[in-house]
């Protein structure tokens, strides 16, 4: 039986090609939707991008027939525009003059007609008031990524017997063919499908002391040493594993590594180590500096509303969003943390002479539509609140010698249409599996360096 999907305003701002997706079934736009597209079309953000999107799709329908008796799309499934049902009976409380309730008065009334009909919207609430009428309700599901659980995460442990480490320690590479390698159990493992540049913990079967660093050469035929490990990028030096594999992937020349994703929760170092590799490479004492500069970008869920009003130049209206930058510059600039807040105008000094040196420079991820990177360290800090659009759009814009780096937490999510799915980010790291350019580090919550208290914070507080 044919399915009528009838979608959400915020389906077609998160996805304009939303209308493709539902193969040979009925999609439906209702009035109501046609007009709240209406006024999100004007403006640079990215909802407004869409919105015009949307409406140049519908527009090119158009040519094939009138749009509201249904037009055949090229995936065989039927668009059909369809007018407000102002007779059907909701809840006597719901404001019928409210989009949200529109839309469901169209659903009820195709349900009435004898429709298979499904809501597809990415809002949580719509949905709940959806079951209420006995209307299925359900997520845009087409660019999510799996559970958080089963995400990628670019490192797995791997045991192996005590000659094969050794082997390792002494040649700093393996065949992976000529490898023998076991569980954690001790039985013999055959089937392993490893990924391209996946980051390895080494075990040895017969001393759990005795362990390696590795990862996997793009090729997937070797297990080969770290490169960096004995580094310590801008002074920096890593406290545990899963920080070597960050700077490992960071340090990495940008033919060999162009993007690098890290996930993990806060405290873990993501964007700090980001930075510190970042101004190691950008230095300008240095014969062999390899980017002309640091570009970092965050993206603000509220950024697309009000940003624009907001008093001041553009790098006065970010200064807000970029705090937790600074941030992590304050410890860069000054080691000494017994002294670095003795002088702040001295230490805030420091870290103007990076901007005024155009060593660092700060956008809102909204403007870099359009541009070609070319040359930068580009930093995507709290990744997780991009859309799986602007996230393509993001590493698309990168230019010949530019290294891209991908940083968030797919647990905290402040864009309300977003989940640990649907997010930018967690889009990003399983699509890139398994690229021979993209390297990728989820550190755990063990892994949190801030201090005790926030430590203890992952911990406690669920």
């Amino acid at each position: 039986m044919q399915k009528t999907f009838v979608l959400d305003t915020n389906v077609l701002l998160h996805e304009p090609n939303a209308i493709h997706a539902f193969c040979d079934n009925m999609v439906i736009i209702t009035e109501a939707v046609l007009e709240e597209l209406d006024t999100f079309k004007k403006g640079n953000s990215e909802i407004n991008v869409n919105a015009r999107a949307v409406s140049r799709e519908l527009d090119k329908l158009r040519t094939k027939g009138k749009l509201t008796d249904g037009v055949m799309m090229d995936n065989g499934g039927i668009l059909r525009v369809e007018r407000n049902h102002r007779d059907v009976k909701l809840p006597p409380s719901w404001d019928i003059n409210k989009t949200d309730n529109r839309i469901l008065q169209v659903c009820k009334a195709l349900k009435n007609k004898g429709e298979n009909v499904y809501l597809i919207s990415k809002d949580i609430l719509e949905r709940i008031k959806a079951d209420t009428l006995d209307i299925i309700a359900e997520d845009f599901e087409s660019d999510k990524a799996p559970d958080l659980d089963e995400q990628y995460r670019g490192v797995r442990n791997v045991y192996m017997s005590n000659d094969s480490l050794n082997d390792f320690f002494s040649y700093d590479k393996l065949k992976l063919s000529d490898v023998k390698l076991i569980n954690e159990f001790g039985e013999k493992i055959s089937n392993i499908s490893f990924i391209p540049n996946e980051f390895l913990i080494l075990h040895c079967d017969s001393n759990i002391n005795q362990t390696a660093l590795a990862r996997i050469d793009s090729r997937v035929e070797y297990i080969i040493g770290l490169n960096y490990i004995n580094e310590h990028p801008y002074g920096v030096i890593p406290r545990n594993a899963t920080q070597r594999f960050m700077q490992e992937a960071l340090m990495l020349d940008v033919s060999i590594a162009p993007l690098v994703i890290i996930k993990g929760p806060a405290g873990t170092a993501k964007t700090f180590y980001s930075l510190a590799v970042g101004l190691e490479k950008t230095n300008q004492y240095k014969k062999n500096k390899e980017y002309r500069r640091i570009l970092v970008c965050r993206p603000n869920v509220s950024m697309d509303e009000d940003l624009g009003y907001l008093p001041g130049t553009e790098k006065e209206k970010i200064a807000p969003l970029m705090r937790p930058i600074m941030d992590n510059l304050e410890i860069l600039v000054d080691s000494n943390s017994n002294e670095r807040y003795n002088n702040e105008s001295e230490l805030n000094d420091k870290i103007q002479e990076l901007f005024d040196r155009k060593i660092i420079d700060t956008q809102a991820v909204g403007f870099l539509r359009g541009r070609s990177i070319v040359n930068q360290w580009l930093i995507i800090d709290e990744a997780q609140n991009l859309t799986p659009r602007a996230i393509k759009a993001i590493i698309t814009r990168a230019g010949e010698g530019t290294k891209v780096i991908l940083c968030g937490d797919p647990m905290q999510i402040d864009n309300p249409f977003l989940d640990s799915r649907s997010n930018g980010l967690s889009y990003a790291s399983e699509m890139m599996k398994g690229s021979p350019l993209c390297f990728q580090i989820t550190a755990n919550n063990s892994d949190c360096v801030r201090s005790p208290l926030a430590m203890e914070g992952i911990k406690k507080l669920k």
